[in-house]
C-alpha cells in the first residue's frame, strides 16, 4: 500500500479523471488505497468536483456510453445496476437511462440473440426459448423485450408458437 500526501493524490486523480470519466466510489476506493484520510478524501473530491474534473453526470452518460455501443451489449437492467453498485445518485441514473434509445435496443437484442441461437443446441424450440431468454436476461434485458424480439423475429426460431409466457 503507497501513501501519499494530499497534493500528490489530487495531481494523480485529477490525472486519472482525465484519462477516462470517473465516478466518486472509484476514487474513494483509490485513495483508500494510498492510505489517505477520510476528511482529506472529501476535500479531494470537492477541489475536482469544483475543477470539473469530476462529474457524475457525465460519468453516466460515458458508462452508457460504454456499454451500448461495444459488440457486448447490455440491456437497460444490468446498466442501472451496475451504476447503482457504484453508489450513483438514483436521479442521476434515470435521466441517463432516460436517454437510451429503445429501438437501437431492440435492434441489439435482436443482433445479440441471432448471435446466440446459431451457438445453442436444443431438442426443442421451447428449450432453445428458454437458454434465450436466460441468456438475454442475464444480460440485462427486460422479459417483455425479449419475448417481443423472440415473437418478431422468424430467423430466431422457425416456430415461435412455443415461446413460453411469463
Amino acid at each position: 500500500m503507497e501513501k501519499i500526501n494530499t497534493e500528490q493524490a489530487f495531481k494523480r486523480l485529477a490525472k486519472y479523471c482525465c484519462y477516462s470519466e470517473r465516478c466518486i466510489s472509484d476514487l474513494y476506493r483509490q485513495m483508500s488505497r494510498w492510505a489517505i484520510p477520510i476528511k482529506e478524501q472529501e476535500k479531494i473530491i470537492q477541489k475536482l468536483q469544483k475543477e470539473n474534473f469530476l462529474n457524475e453526470k457525465r460519468y453516466c452518460q460515458a458508462f452508457i456510453n460504454r456499454k451500448t455501443q461495444r459488440n457486448n451489449f447490455q440491456g437497460i437492467y444490468k446498466i442501472r445496476y451496475e451504476l447503482e453498485q457504484k453508489k450513483i445518485p438514483q436521479d442521476l441514473i434515470q435521466q441517463a437511462v432516460s436517454l437510451i434509445n429503445i429501438r437501437e435496443t431492440r435492434k441489439q437484442l435482436k443482433k445479440l440473440l441471432e448471435n446466440k441461437r446459431k451457438t445453442i443446441k436444443g431438442n426443442t424450440n421451447y428449450e432453445v426459448n428458454q437458454k434465450l431468454i436466460r441468456f438475454a436476461s442475464q444480460r440485462g434485458f427486460s422479459i417483455e423485450d425479449i419475448e417481443l424480439t423472440l415473437k418478431n423475429s422468424s430467423s430466431l426460431l422457425e416456430d415461435n408458437t412455443e415461446l413460453i409466457n411469463l
